[in-house]
């Protein structure tokens, strides 16, 4: 038989880190720290304090709301472009079909003001970069 009680639970680590230090922080320093902490999204502070010290490189993610906000917008337009596109296919396809005169001017005044449509979001679509590049200068 084995004597070997087996307690179960986690392997214990090769090296444990035992040596424990202690820091203070006033308001302002604390909230420089936790600043700087949330940026890194590190997972543990104590992982981010040994980074720091060590002066291992650690990864600053940046969200820029602005930014975000532009490529909504753009992907917005992109999805009105294709459709317009799309409207625009298939007016062509039932004009290759053999309509009347009458039919035919119909579908083409369709299509002009699909490509009316499509004119204007193209336009909006410059003002919004025109926009852009102004707020990132």
């Amino acid at each position: 038989m084995n004597n070997k009680k087996n307690k179960g639970g986690r392997n214990p680590k090769l090296d444990p880190a035992t040596n424990r230090y202690s820091v203070n922080f006033s308001s302002e320093e604390d909230m420089r720290f936790l600043k700087m902490f949330d940026r890194s999204c590190m997972t543990s502070k104590s992982a981010f304090i040994k980074a720091r010290i060590f002066g291992e490189p650690f990864h600053v993610v940046t969200f820029d709301k602005s930014q975000h906000e532009y490529y909504a917008k753009l992907s917005d337009f992109h999805a009105q472009f294709r459709m317009v596109g799309n409207n625009y296919n298939q007016t062509l396809k039932e004009l290759k079909s053999h309509f009347s005169e009458r039919r035919t001017m119909a579908l083409v005044c369709k299509l002009e003001k699909y490509m009316m449509q499509l004119v204007q979001i193209i336009q909006k679509v410059v003002e919004l970069t025109n926009e852009y590049k102004n707020t990132v200068k």
